[in-house]
């Protein structure tokens, strides 16, 4: 952005789960010159920040010294004086317990153009997300949020326990976990109901999100047998007490379990999203990568060719992105292969050539070479040409069967898959898994290259099909399921099963 008059965006980034932001924050954040953000946004929230953006970290971290809030205000003023689009990204809702009041009055005072983009804000969505309506005709007309963070130098608190006691309704308090015995106790002398249902949410909407339930007298006691954490929200009042009722989240089959996620990152996303909806914590530790080779000569002659062939093999979702994309570079589309039969080995590749315009004229019931081999059978392909498009580093099964079988056949690598590094701090993270999904032989192997050998104690190991497993078994895992379907409907049915009672 050119230097002129800039512009500061209070951006609420939501509760935690990535899902909840909005789209003006991600169009915001896409934008953005430069991002100022909290500790406590959405995982993965910057993932969209233009590569030349500036992503400055404010977050207060428990126990560790941080930026004061004179200095977060000075940021943002000078950045925007610099003429620079300023997001300030904060978790929640920028004016509810987020301090974004106190930066808007300060940007006002700097004569700096700002807009507040609200988030919802983890007093409203910690309780949904745990069965909690925190209004209810019969129980609640009215909330309260309330800091149960205060200075803990003060001497005599701000919070008007007299008040909130008789409050007519629920009560929210944010982030006072450490406080809530205190609390507790406070309301309790102060009038409230001893007996009243009380409950507390742990990282509400995430996937680890945890819920205590008790009453207001017992609240204390179970959070601390429960060992809740920070973040998390204090809910009491009548309202508390549906949960028994309408909880949904816990109810996903997935819900509490982590989950490895192996695949190269471009298609982890898909297994990614059918995880985290059956609510599971999906740890994205991509393996492979996938690197095109369609600028080859080789990948040239072929699609030149494609008009001559009776039969084009196509073996993976990739390769059928891939050939569609080298045969625009070429200037040709679907009626190129007007003239051949094309074979799909799996639903995901039939997909994919069905999104290019081509369906499959044969796809075996079982996603593996050797299944498509047996359906092949049928065909008179004697003297035939025939074309395999496929990874570089991929099996010699098919081509084989079929120059055995009297075809000419021409194979072509439109892509390899090459070793991937896994982030260190997701690596961190996975090493309570539950389980671990391996979709490929070459992710087995290279994926225990990548962690030495070092897999998370106890994790189930569930594949894709039986060359997967058979690669797990050699690299000394114990397969505990494999896929009856060998595609990401048929691993999350498997990874399912290892849980069914």
């Amino acid at each position: 952005m050119s230097a002129g008059p800039g512009i500061v965006y209070l951006v609420g980034a939501g509760p935690g789960d990535p899902g909840l932001m909005t789209t003006r924050s991600l169009e915001l954040i896409v934008a953005a010159d430069v991002i100022v953000h909290d500790r406590l946004i959405p995982r993965d929230a910057l993932a969209v920040a233009g590569p030349d953006a500036e992503l400055i970290y404010v977050g207060k971290e428990p126990g560790a010294a941080s930026v004061p809030q004179e200095g977060i205000a000075e940021l943002l003023i000078e950045r925007a004086r610099q003429g620079k689009l300023v997001v300030r990204l904060k978790g929640g809702d920028p004016f509810v317990f987020g301090r974004g009041g106190e930066e808007a009055e300060a940007l006002a005072d700097a004569e700096i153009p700002f807009e507040v983009v609200p988030g919802i804000t983890a007093g409203i969505a910690a309780p949904e997300y745990a069965g909690i309506p925190v209004t209810h005709r019969d129980d609640a007309s009215a909330v309260a949020l309330v800091t149960g963070h205060e200075d803990p130098e003060k001497e005599d608190s701000a919070l008007d326990y007299e008040a909130l006691a008789k409050f007519p309704g629920t009560l929210v308090f944010y982030m006072g976990v450490k406080a809530l015995p205190r609390i507790a106790e406070a309301l309790i002398g102060a009038g409230r109901d001893a007996s009243e249902p009380a409950a507390v949410v742990e990282r509400g909407t995430l996937p680890g999100q945890r819920t205590v339930s008790s009453t207001l007298e017992g609240i204390a006691a179970a959070a601390e047998e429960a060992d809740i954490r920070p973040p998390s929200v204090t809910i009491v009042g009548p309202v508390a007490a549906r949960r028994d009722r309408i909880a949904w989240l816990e109810r996903r089959p997935l819900h509490g379990k982590k989950v490895i996620v192996t695949r190269a990152r471009a298609q982890a996303s898909e297994l990614s999203r059918q995880l985290d909806a059956l609510g599971a914590d999906a740890v994205e530790l991509p393996a492979i990568r996938i690197e095109p080779r369609i600028d080859t000569k080789e990948v040239r002659d072929a699609i030149e060719s494609l008009h001559t062939y009776a039969l084009v093999c196509i073996t993976s979702p990739n390769g059928a992105r891939l050939l569609f994309e080298a045969m625009a570079a070429q200037g040709r589309d679907s009626r190129a292969l007007a003239n051949a039969s094309v074979a799909a080995i799996g639903a995901g590749t039939e997909a994919a050539l069905a999104a290019g315009g081509i369906l499959a004229d044969i796809v075996p019931e079982r996603f593996v070479a050797e299944q498509l081999v047996e359906e092949l059978e049928k065909l008179q392909l004697q003297g035939k040409p025939v074309l395999i498009a496929r990874a570089a580093e991929a099996r010699e099964l098919l081509p084989d069967a079929l120059r055995k079988r009297g075809a000419q056949v021409d194979e072509v690598a439109l892509y390899e898959t090459v070793a991937e590094q896994p982030d260190p701090e997701e690596l961190e993270r996975a090493r309570d898994a539950d389980f671990i999904t391996f979709t490929s032989s070459s992710t087995v192997r290279n994926f225990m290259a990548a962690s030495s050998n070092d897999i998370p104690e106890g994790a189930k190991v569930i594949s894709i099909g039986p060359i997967t497993s058979e690669a797990a078994r050699e690299a000394g895992l114990t397969v505990d399921v494999e896929a009856e379907r060998h595609d990401i409907g048929g691993l999350v049915e498997a990874l399912l099963s290892a849980i069914a009672p």
